[in-house]
């Protein structure tokens, strides 16, 4: 290791005279390091700037960040690769003569340990370098990237290598640049440069062991993001804007491991208050006011502060039993019964949004707004257990609660259902849409009432439920039954002798229910009625099963011969390998296909398609098929469409997981879609641009062209969506009403492509030409025109390892590693996760003629 960071050292040493300089001349032995050490040097030279030091191969690779670190994001600061330098250079702390190579001062202005992720070496000579900072500054997730084909010419030597420093977004990132304003000082003497040019001695630490660094007040925010605040001032006290609660994933199994933190489930109503010093607002999950229902807990929460806050909880009421109870709450709100609102979250505080930090933080943040609590008051901490989960869940089961949450502990705040929060029930209950009820002949009110959920907008039967009424709660309802009575079933399907005594009524009202379980055909057994829920609405009311939890690299065989049969499509060759590295079969594919039918079907369904068909597996020969020539099953369909010449051909397309089935059957390993559907093939509904890069360019240029593009488009006022696409590159997709024609759509693409180029030719080009390709990003508007193609989302892709083209969001698009990321199993087991392109079908928006002069004109 001495001879190889000898030759390391060569042109630092070259550089120095260490008669004259301070610096150290790394001809001692270096300390032993128990990990790799970084530091950051505030180098006031000829220019001020900050010097990024790692320790790798015995020495300090040295970066010079010209403006300096960032923890926003959005912000690419250039660092210029200088000569590595020796390991004690990292405790240098002084000035450097006037006159010397790098004259100026010196300070020591952070320093800890990295991590790298992956092959530190092979990342460094890819010019993609991602690791994990440790210091007291710096922290979270980092990328070094090479703009190769960027670098600077000197009069002599090799060129001088251009990096950009870029924060990756986690629980340390900020929207707004912080480090560099905040941290003036060194984490070693605690003077500033001034201090440490006119050699000033260093300053005491603190007793306090904690401090194990040097701040000024305004550091003090930045090492402790979320400092607990006691003080409000009246200028912050906005009231806040209701936001759509995070909802946990119903599971099976308690999670394991120290990482969860384990609630109480609640019985109750969730609410969101929403407080400006006196003022109080008081919202159910869909956003509804409630401040006059829940105006019980008004006051305490009126109490809380001077400033602003937004809190999640719920909004409880206690049986004899001293359980939360759905029932004892709907009776205490129309009695003025007691009420107890436990509030687990805490959003905003002082104008300030916390959902980005960590969960643990952020509950501590909660209990000390709350502040001393008695235990008759009516606003309540929820308290949570570490790790432990199964015995924690055993415990509340035993004493007949609902169940537990399950959180990650350091997991953002997401306004959407997602897998960082799992629910587990200790008793099966949940909601179900009323449909009709059948008629008693001992009473006046219903014998029973007819149950459905929603499933791809039909109600479908769930059984009947008669037991869980009192007189007065069944004749209360039976009023609310006959103003909404219809004369036509609602429901999809009813069992003969069910239907032949119901009373239809609109499908409106959305009722609790606990049960023992269901039956094989999806009938309730054992209900009971607990209440019905006037916060949920029943469009949203769909069944809810436990998701097993998702098996990474793993794909069920079984599960597709069973899908297969469902469709009525003979799977031949079931066991036949299609991706001979990792043993896929055609029974796993079909699988596959099955995981992901339901993200997959609104992307693919009713496009014409081109078809990449592999009859012998991945590994031989295959071929594109556009035309249907007849063979396939009749879950494959065609449609006649007449070509440029006049002529009419038959295109393939499909409707549904069947039509995935047939494909797959048929040794379909790529599905491609037009832009368009088989409705208006002549007005496409989105644009794609894809990513291409040169050879020797690393999957970092193009996340960041991806980026860049979608800015541009921004600026257009059409957001897009980006596709890791399973081989190099990323498709980023704007979604568009079909009202311009394939023409114009391809102008303007064109256009846009080449406006990127323009401005930066030496990273962009938009043409397919390979010799101007050399060390550039293509991108590739082409796709943009009649009869043209594209991956389809979701799509298996024929290349090696078994991956799949898989949506992502922008957010997640900076943690990934290669667009063939994501195999077959992964892309199957996030589709039971969150959509990372919620919004793709929603968003209305669509090229028009000033788009197209705006972008043609540029040009």
């Amino acid at each position: 290791m001495a001879r190889q960071s000898d030759a390391l050292l060569k042109d630092y040493r070259a550089k120095r005279d260490f008669t004259k300089t301070q610096e150290p001349s790394g001809a001692s032995a270096a300390d032993k390091s128990t990990g790799y050490r970084f530091v950051v040097q505030k180098h006031d030279a000829t220019r001020l700037h900050y010097d990024f030091r790692i320790e790798l191969d015995g020495v300090l690779k040295s970066w010079a960040v010209t403006k300096g670190p960032s923890d926003n994001p959005e912000d690419k600061r250039l660092a210029v690769r200088v000569e590595d330098h020796p390991l004690d250079y990292g405790g240098f702390e002084g000035t450097i003569p006037e006159g010397e190579y790098g004259g100026g001062t010196v300070m020591l202005w952070d320093e800890g340990t990295w991590e790298p992720i992956g092959d530190p070496h092979a990342a460094l000579k890819d010019g993609d370098l991602k690791m994990v900072l440790h210091g007291q500054r710096m922290k979270g997730e980092w990328v070094l990237v090479h703009m190769k084909g960027r670098d600077s010419k000197r009069k002599s030597g090799p060129p001088r290598e251009n990096w950009l420093l870029i924060k990756h977004r986690d629980k340390y990132a900020r929207d707004k640049e912080t480090l560099v304003d905040r941290f003036t000082n060194s984490v070693s003497t605690g003077r500033d440069l001034a201090g440490i040019a006119k050699g000033l001695k260093p300053k005491k630490r603190t007793s306090v062991a904690a401090d194990a660094t040097w701040h000024s007040d305004k550091d003090k925010a930045v090492d402790n993001p979320l400092p607990a605040k006691t003080g409000r001032s009246k200028r912050t006290a906005n009231l806040p804007e209701f936001r759509a609660p995070q909802l946990a994933t119903l599971v099976s199994e308690v999670p394991a491991g120290g990482d969860w933190l384990f609630e109480m489930k609640y019985d109750g109503y969730r609410c969101l208050a929403a407080i400006a010093g006196e003022t109080v607002r008081l919202f159910t999950r869909t956003g509804k006011d409630w401040t006059e229902q829940f105006g019980a807990i008004v006051p305490p929460l009126s109490r809380l502060t001077k400033g602003s806050a937004l809190i999640d909880g719920e909004l409880c009421a206690f049986d004899a039993k001293g359980r939360t109870d759905f029932s004892t709450l709907k009776a205490h709100l129309s009695n003025g019964g007691p009420l107890t609102y436990f509030a687990f979250d805490l959003l905003e505080l002082d104008g300030e949004d916390l959902t980005r930090h960590k969960l643990i933080d952020r509950k501590a943040r909660l209990e000390t707004l709350l502040g001393k609590i008695e235990a008759s008051s009516l606003v309540q901490f929820s308290t949570h257990v570490t790790g432990n989960g199964q015995k924690v869940f055993d415990a509340i089961c035993r004493e007949g609660h609902e169940g537990i949450i399950a959180k990650e502990a350091h997991a953002p705040y997401r306004s959407e259902r997602t897998r960082s929060w799992l629910k587990i029930k200790c008793v099966h209950r949940q909601e179900f849409v009323i449909g009709g009820w059948s008629p008693s002949s001992k009473k006046k009110s219903f014998a029973s009432l007819l149950l459905g959920t929603k499933e791809k907008g039909k109600l479908i039967y769930r059984g009947r439920v008669g037991t869980g009424f009192d007189t007065d709660s069944a004749e209360a309802l039976q009023q609310q039954l006959d103003k909404l009575g219809r004369k036509t079933n609602p429901f999809d399907a009813v069992p003969r002798p069910v239907a032949r005594a119901a009373n239809w009524v609109a499908p409106e009202l959305v009722a609790e229910i606990g049960y023992a379980e269901f039956t094989p055909d999806g009938v309730l057994r054992h209900p009971s009625f607990l209440g019905l829920r006037e916060d949920k609405p029943a469009g949203e009311v769909e069944l809810e099963q436990p998701a097993a939890a998702p098996q990474k690299g793993k794909l069920d065989a079984q599960a597709g011969i069973a899908a297969a049969q469902a469709a009525g499509i003979k799977l031949t060759s079931p066991d036949r390998v299609v991706y001979p590295g990792q043993g896929v079969t055609k029974a796993d594919l079909v699988a596959y296909y099955a995981a992901v039918a339901e993200r997959m079907l609104p992307y693919i369904a009713k496009r014409p398609l081109s078809l990449l068909r592999c009859p012998q597996g991945r590994a031989k020969y295959c071929f594109f098929q556009k035309h249907d020539t007849g063979g396939f099953p009749d879950a494959m369909k065609s449609l006649l469409i007449t070509e440029k010449d006049g002529s009419r051909e038959d295109y393939f397309y499909i409707e549904d997981l069947p039509g995935l089935i047939a494909g797959t059957q048929m040794n379909v390993l790529e599905w491609h879609l037009w832009g368009a559907d088989i409705d208006q093939v002549e007005k496409p509904e989105r644009i794609i641009f894809d990513i291409d890069p040169d050879e020797g360019l690393g999957f970092a240029e193009v996340r960041s062209a991806a980026r860049d593009i979608s800015k541009a488009l921004q600026a257009l006022d059409l957001e897009s969506y980006p596709l890791v696409t399973g081989g190099k590159g990323v498709h980023v997709i704007a979604p568009l009403r079909p009202s311009m024609e394939w023409p114009e759509v391809k102008a303007f693409c064109k256009a846009l492509a080449q406006r990127l180029a323009d401005n930066e030719p030496d990273r962009f080009v938009a043409t397919m030409s390979k010799a101007k390709r050399k060390g550039k990003l293509f991108i590739d508007y082409l796709r943009n025109e009649r009869g043209s193609t594209a991956i389809a989302p979701w799509s298996s892709r024929s290349r090696q390892g078994a991956p799949a083209a898989v949506p992502v969001s922008w957010d997640e698009l900076e943690t990934i590693t290669a667009a063939n990321q994501f195999t077959l199993a992964d892309a199957a087991a996030r589709a039971s996760l969150a959509d990372p392109w919620k919004g793709y079908f929603s968003t209305k928006q669509s090229i028009t003629k000033a788009m197209l002069r705006a972008v043609t004109d540029e040009t």
